[in-house]
């Protein structure tokens, strides 16, 4: 594909702060691309997270995990992912909360009650950490799907627009140009549409971020003209807050909407109005003849619909999540039965109460963090979603479909490397009479799957090529 002035290339953000080790650029399709117009405000971008180059708390719990890369510890000793370190204060806790109440039975005072409890706590607990950990997977393999669908569906609109829509070349170079360089501007807004349903599913609402500002600096969009004075950037968080969040402290946590309610303009749907923009080009397409069929032009219309349920899929899985009765309910009988268990344990294990009720807390607040980390799968927890991979996988197949122009039939059917039946390439079978053909494709069916398989390898023994 020749390079044109009109395009430029601009790293991901994945690419700037290391996380995926791709190294495909994604293209800004734009007038401004070489230089910004007078009339445009340069406004700053945003990375969600330095270079590892310097290595902070945050990067051990505030970013999905890589999922190119691979460990070689045991599942037991790994540390990032792991909720253990969301467990050092509870944990604290519970072990002091343990190392009182065996003291006092030990030297003042026998604190104990019925084993009866722990069995009928541990069942209700149990019951309820099932439900909240079973809800939180279900939310997060929902968001995977559609995700997913995302990626199939912008696959399927890219090789339609790419390989179906004409640029007539032949009638006018000047047109056929225009009408490539639209192309890609549609696959520009593809790659766009999913950059920016992840910045709007982590509440970030503006444009200028690195990975989506040179994909649609370009359009008039209500987060663009709010972007426009730039916002304040984010401060950078201290070492006590970054270290509360390594410990999974809530208080340390900080509102994920809170740029959003700063904001003192309508942020609008980006998404949404990338998804107009869209329309619009397939309406154009479609009504000057570069996309003439109605089945192709009703395969189009559906992948759009398609991205506008995924939008509407994804909002709603983060947005609705677990009933806040639900969770305080299922907090408190979870805290009831850990803080119970030194009082059941003491009796039968003495000293051993101490450490025995620090695992059983574990397991049991263990399970429950979880829960509530997977609940949103769209998140900077480490396990949450690579959204970043994702997007930055998708505008690399986009530039591979975009790579090379549409391929014609005879290019790759009337050529001697096409193997059509056997080992014979289509000049040889070309020569060959219909009958002939089709009374090998019917001795072909009737022999066993093994024995044409041995037959193609002595055909290709007998011509050498193996």
């Amino acid at each position: 594909m020749s390079t044109t002035n009109t395009i430029s290339t601009k790293p991901s953000d994945a690419q700037l702060d290391n996380v995926a080790s791709s190294k495909t650029p994604y293209l800004n399709i734009s007038p401004q691309s070489t230089s910004p117009s007078p009339s445009q405000h340069v406004r700053p971008r945003v990375q969600a997270h330095e270079s590892k180059s310097s290595i902070r708390v945050e990067d051990y719990y505030a970013r999905p995990r890589d999922i190119q890369k691979h460990s070689k510890l045991p599942y037991f000793l790994r540390l990032y992912g792991s909720i253990t370190p969301r467990m050092l204060v509870p944990l604290a806790f519970v072990g002091c909360w343990a190392t009182i109440i065996t003291c006092v039975s030990e030297f003042k005072y026998e604190l104990k009650v019925s084993n009866l409890l722990l069995t009928v706590l541990g069942f209700v607990v149990g019951l309820g950490i099932s439900f909240r950990t079973s809800s939180a997977y279900e939310r997060y393999v929902e968001g995977r799907k559609y995700w997913a669908q995302l990626i199939q569906t912008s696959r399927d609109l890219a090789r339609h627009i790419w390989i179906h829509t004409e640029e007539r070349h032949d009638q006018d170079p000047q047109q056929g140009k225009a009408e490539l360089l639209a192309k890609l501007t549609a696959l520009n807004l593809i790659v766009a549409f999913a950059v920016s349903l992840k910045h709007r599913l982590r509440f970030e609402p503006y444009t200028n971020y690195d990975d989506l500002e040179p994909l649609v600096s370009h359009l008039s969009t209500f987060a663009g003209a709010a972007s426009e004075p730039p916002p304040p950037l984010p401060r950078k968080a201290s070492i006590w807050k970054e270290a509360g969040g390594f410990l999974g402290l809530t208080f340390a946590e900080s509102n994920p909407r809170k740029v959003i309610k700063r904001s003192t303009k309508n942020l609008g749907n980006l998404p949404l109005e990338i998804l107009t923009y869209l329309s619009a080009y397939v309406g154009s397409i479609a009504a000057n003849g570069t996309l003439n069929s109605g089945v192709l032009q009703g395969l189009v219309m559906s992948n759009l619909a398609s991205l506008n349920e995924v939008l509407a899929g994804t909002e709603r899985v983060l947005n609705t999540p677990l009933p806040v009765a639900y969770s305080i309910a299922i907090s408190q009988i979870t805290w009831v039965y850990v803080i119970a268990l030194p009082f059941q344990l003491w009796e039968s294990l003495r000293w051993i109460t101490i450490p025995g009720t620090v695992v059983g807390a574990y397991i049991i607040l263990g399970i429950a963090a979880i829960g509530r980390e997977i609940e949103n799968p769209f998140g900077l927890d480490p396990n949450d979603l690579p959204l970043k991979s994702f997007c930055t996988e998708l505008a690399a197949e986009i530039d591979e479909i975009a790579s090379k122009a549409p391929p014609k039939p005879e290019d790759f059917i009337r050529t001697d490397q096409n193997r059509v039946l056997y080992s014979l390439g289509y000049g040889a079978w070309n020569e060959r009479s219909v009958e002939d053909i089709r009374a090998t494709l019917r001795a072909k069916a009737d022999k066993p799957p093994v024995a044409n398989e041995q037959a193609g390898l002595a055909e290709k023994v007998m011509q050498h090529v193996v």
